[in-house]
């Protein structure tokens, strides 16, 4: 019996199981509208050929240098955005029960989260931040314009949750996730906050999952990187502490802790997060390139093969919701190999379909992928 047929066994029995679960998931927030890049245009709509892939793309800009050049972007669609809310909302979709902390502008918050707001209990912090996500055969490019992430603080938290809301709603949490360190200025200081003063006057909960999705942190110097994962590393004593990296992330990661980078390998990825999680001792390390996905633990790694599509509908959110699957696993006690089946059958049902799959909807991609 493969992992894909102990999977829909494990889910079939146990997934209703996920009904009773709470998850804590901030802080951030996005509109993001999903873009094609105009390469040629032939008339108005949709008659046009986009760029074939980002190199393509690149070198149009490269050869615009000491020049200009107009490159249209052709808007597809808005939707909600943020690793935090669309995580929320696939862990909702999932059957969790789930409060979602971020940016969602001023009651009742900006239309693309109003589905959300029907399947999770949002409180917002501040105006969501803004993305054009330009998607390409080969990957995106995600153009951000998010100043009002700074208004992102520890005692913006605080004070949205009211009175001892924020240390109830985070004790009460199986689950809290705490998503996009790269684009939240002051994530650091809220992690310190967290395991400084939220944490240690609540109860201690052993089981408790604590996520962490980083988010891209090129971007970010390699000393602010390693502060964020000392940071990360001190929730250990408040539970069981998982880091989720897709490839390039993870590479990084690698970089900032003076680790050799390892291949795109089933045994290169397992190694790459043996190596993470030695270093800073954590419970859980996941990495997750496109084809595949690999975790270790203290008790050793697993690595699946991923339902992999040449011709995805959205690759926008689909390493969130591989975040969500995998987090779900953990929730349902689900062994690592269990986790990795559930985080790609989660994401690969996502990019085909643009929609977050219920627990059916996962039976079904299951049977029809095994």
């Amino acid at each position: 019996m493969d992992f894909k047929s102990r999977l829909l066994g494990r889910l079939r029995a146990h997934g209703a199981a996920l009904e009773s679960r709470q998850c804590f998931v901030g802080f951030d927030g996005f509109v993001d509208t999903i873009v094609s890049a105009v390469d040629t245009r032939a008339g108005q709509g949709e008659n046009f050929t986009p760029f074939a892939g980002i190199a393509d793309f690149g070198r149009r800009i490269v050869d615009a240098a000491g020049k200009s050049t107009n490159i249209e972007l052709f808007p597809r669609l808005d939707k909600l955005g943020g690793n935090g809310p669309i995580m929320a909302g696939a862990l909702a979709a999932l059957g969790a029960r789930v409060t979602c902390v971020g940016a969602f502008g001023q009651a009742p918050g900006h239309p693309v989260f109003a589905e959300l707001g029907r399947r999770a209990r949002l409180v917002s912090l501040c105006e969501p931040a803004r993305t054009a996500a330009v998607e390409f055969a080969d990957g995106k490019l995600m153009l951000g314009m998010m100043r009002s992430l700074d208004e992102i603080t520890p005692a913006a938290i605080a004070a949205a949750l009211g009175g001892k809301g924020y240390g109830d709603a985070v004790a009460a949490a199986d689950l809290a996730v705490l998503a996009n360190w790269t684009m939240i200025p002051n994530m650091t200081a809220i992690y310190a906050d967290l395991t400084g003063r939220v944490l240690p006057a609540g109860p201690r909960r052993p089981g408790r999952i604590f996520f962490f999705d980083l988010a891209d942190p090129e971007k970010r110097s390699r000393e602010d990187l390693n502060g964020a994962l000392a940071a990360i590393a001190g929730f250990a004593p408040f539970g069981r502490v998982t880091l989720g990296l897709n490839l390039r992330e993870g590479q990084q990661v690698c970089s900032a802790l003076g680790l050799d980078a390892e291949a795109e390998t089933a045994d290169g990825l397992q190694a790459m997060a043996a190596k993470i999680l030695k270093r800073l001792g954590l419970a859980t390390v996941v990495i997750h390139p496109r084809e595949s996905a690999a975790c270790a633990t203290g008790d050793g790694a697993w690595w699946v093969p991923g339902p992999f599509t040449a011709n995805p509908l959205i690759t926008t959110g689909a390493g969130d919701h591989f975040n969500a699957g995998f987090a779900a696993g953990q929730l349902l006690g689900l062994d690592p190999e269990g986790c990795l089946g559930f985080g790609v059958s989660t994401s690969g049902h996502y990019v085909r379909t643009g929609q977050s799959p219920s627990r059916a909807d996962l039976e079904d991609f299951l049977v029809a992928w095994a």
